[in-house]
């Protein structure tokens, strides 16, 4: 490993990497909370030397795992195996925004929050818009195929993303997609690539789809007694041709943390809307006032944000349930299933029973408007009875997502946590299909092990 090592570094620089093991412990963690050291850290700074560092993994035979910000909920950037994380930070530029075409070029260590204001900034939008953007990198975002609050009126990352530039476990290079509105030449390896999570190749630069920053917004809450009332809502809604930029819900358990962590005034409620919609300002009136009316019509208490601030306000308690709920239990288990919008009462019925069953403190939050929930589980991990009452909770939650017609994630992933399910989902002959992509990209399985499937 010495002369592994002095390769690596002749390849980046001794700067930039480290097998100390305080710098080490910096990169062996995520989201999740769990912990798996790697043997050492590289921060490439170009496309040439990652694929410098994969030709030596492929010749040396050791793991490399790419990693963005560490923001991750299912542990897709962990060291599983131990071996070399590859972190991107280094490669954090916009290298182009183009105006007149409505694309732009970046590299993956970029910030999410930091792309949106440069594009806004030049009249551009760019709408994926995960919780984490703050601090989660595009690259990572595209490994997982990040969603967000807008994705019911504009869709999810690989809706964005026209081509890649990508490094391939065995050193090699490979351009895939278009810079242009259309192209059907080959197979669409840009869109595989995508939401693989790092398992497939490693992405260095991407081009990105941009649309006309929207003219103006209006942010509104519904506050419903009851859950089944608020989904009732969400579908007319959609029906009457208003399609809001978002719609989030937050259940009663949510609602009451958030109020007791910021004290901002929360209605107290069965289930609390967030509703939102863009585009030109002399429309915008008119779909206020349908929501209002659609939402009134099932007994909601409905408020508009007068101003920006009051606006902000709201999306501080739709960002702060996450934290707020750490003030209850030291440890969290976070899933994110998809049912269809008119099943979210069944489920938020399901889950309630489940509390009431084991006892465990659990909520649910999310994007009502393509049906994904946030179901969490707070517990004390060092109490092994908790543990137990919430792993068979989640498996409970799993199946019946399945039953409901939905799928076991949205947007955080397989990873590690969610692997053992994996097969409740995806079919024999279509698991042996990933597996041999798998095996085509990555002959030698190098980049990322031990993530979606065991391998």
């Amino acid at each position: 490993m010495d002369q592994v090592f002095d390769k690596l570094q002749a390849v980046v620089g001794k700067a930039h990497c480290s097998r100390k093991k305080e710098d080490c412990l910096c990169y062996a963690y995520d989201a999740t909370g769990q912990m798996f050291v790697p043997d050492a850290v590289v921060f490439p700074e170009s496309a040439v030397q990652a694929a410098e560092i994969f030709k030596l993994a492929d010749e040396y035979e050791f793991f490399v795992i790419p990693r963005g910000a560490g923001s991750g909920l299912t542990g897709g950037s962990l060291p599983v195996r131990g071996g070399v994380v590859m972190a991107m930070s280094r490669m954090n530029r916009i290298l182009d925004i183009d105006t007149d075409n409505c694309i732009a070029r970046a590299q993956p260590g970029v910030i999410t929050a930091h792309f949106h204001t440069a594009v806004e900034a030049r009249g551009l939008f760019y709408p994926p818009d995960p919780a984490s953007s703050e601090f989660s990198t595009l690259g990572g975002n595209l490994a997982e195929c990040a969603g967000g609050p807008r994705a019911v009126k504009y869709g999810v990352t690989r809706d964005y993303v026209l081509g890649l530039e990508a490094v391939l476990p065995t050193g090699k290079i490979i351009h895939t997609g278009v810079q242009t509105a259309k192209g059907v030449v080959g197979y669409d390896l840009t869109r595989l690539i995508v939401g693989s999570e790092g398992t497939l190749a490693l992405i260095t630069q991407m081009t990105l789809r941009l649309l006309p920053l929207p003219e103006a917004r209006r942010t509104m809450t519904a506050a419903f007694d009851r859950m089944e009332s608020a989904a009732e809502a969400v579908s007319e809604i959609i029906r009457s041709a208003v399609v809001p930029r978002t719609i989030e819900f937050m259940d009663h358990a949510s609602i009451r943390c958030v109020e007791a962590y910021l004290n901002i005034g929360l209605p107290s409620a069965g289930a609390l809307l967030i509703i939102e919609v863009d585009g030109k300002q002399t429309g915008l009136d008119e779909d206020v006032q349908k929501i209002h009316s659609i939402c009134r019509a099932r007994g909601a208490e409905v408020r508009t944000a007068e101003n920006a601030e009051q606006a902000a306000d709201l999306w501080k308690a739709r960002k702060a349930v996450s934290p707020a709920l750490y003030r209850y239990r030291p440890d969290k288990i976070n899933e994110d299933i998809v049912v269809p919008r008119s099943r979210i009462p069944d489920m938020v019925r399901r889950i309630e029973k489940l509390r009431e069953e084991t006892g465990l403190m659990m909520v649910c939050f999310g994007h009502a408007g393509d049906g994904n929930i946030h179901f969490t589980i707070m517990l004390d991990k060092q109490n092994a009875q908790e543990v137990r009452k919430a792993e068979a909770a989640v498996a409970t939650v799993f199946d019946y997502t399945l039953e409901l017609g939905g799928t076991i994630s949205g947007e955080h992933g397989i990873g590690i946590s969610k692997l053992p399910f994996i097969g409740k989902e995806i079919g024999g002959v279509e698991m042996a299909l990933m597996r041999g992509i798998k095996k085509v990209f990555d002959p030698k399985g190098i980049l990322n092990p031990g993530k979606i499937f065991v391998q």
